[in-house]
């Protein structure tokens, strides 16, 4: 018997993608290290869909380490062709070449004394925005905040962190609650806010 849940339309009938839509998405993340991870695979996203990210992020937790910005950080060329050799991930030299660099600032951030976490929710002063969308109607790609965002983290040197790509991080790591208000989850979401 089908469940009778009234989901965001986007997420489909993928069970992947369902699974994804219930138990992830828009759920604020506080964590630094789980933050980073999720820019990066948003990152690797750029031109693909979200579903081919979802289909191969095990093997990508796999492959760099479990996202560990300490190991990431010391990748070299070695490591390098041994990701693009991996069938496991997507095979792009300057996505990868992007994660490298990140996990560096997101190291160089902490041993300064700056909490990754705290500055990226500071661009939405550290409570996520609760958007009231039908489900029937369109989100907007980019905002404000994800375009004030995107800059910073560039001006930071981060890569393959445009405002649509930070839009989409912010709206996975529940910066905003883009759940349709019809969504079963917009409530789940908005009650998860306080923290």
């Amino acid at each position: 018997m089908a469940d009778s849940l009234h989901r965001c339309a986007w997420c489909g009938i993928d069970p992947l993608y369902v699974a994804y839509h219930d138990a992830e998405w828009g759920v604020p993340e506080y964590d630094a290290r789980a933050l980073w991870e999720k820019l990066v695979l948003d990152g690797f996203q750029a031109g693909l869909a979200w579903i081919t990210i979802l289909r191969k992020r095990e093997g990508m937790r796999d492959a760099f380490n479990g996202f560990d910005p300490e190991k990431v950080a010391r990748y070299g060329e070695a490591d390098i062709e041994r990701l693009l050799g991996d069938a496991r991930i997507i095979r792009s030299r300057a996505k990868i070449n992007s994660a490298i660099k990140g996990a560096r600032i997101w190291l160089e951030m902490r041993e300064s004394g700056e909490d990754f976490s705290e500055w990226l929710w500071s661009f939405v002063g550290g409570t996520p925005i609760q958007n009231q969308w039908p489900d029937s109607g369109a989100r907007p790609v980019a905002t404000p905040e994800s375009e004030a965002m995107a800059k910073a983290l560039k001006k930071r040197g981060f890569t393959f962190c445009g405002p649509v790509i930070v839009y989409a991080f912010m709206q996975a790591v529940g910066m905003v609650n883009d759940h349709g208000i019809e969504c079963f989850r917009h409530p789940q979401v908005r009650a998860m806010a306080a923290r």
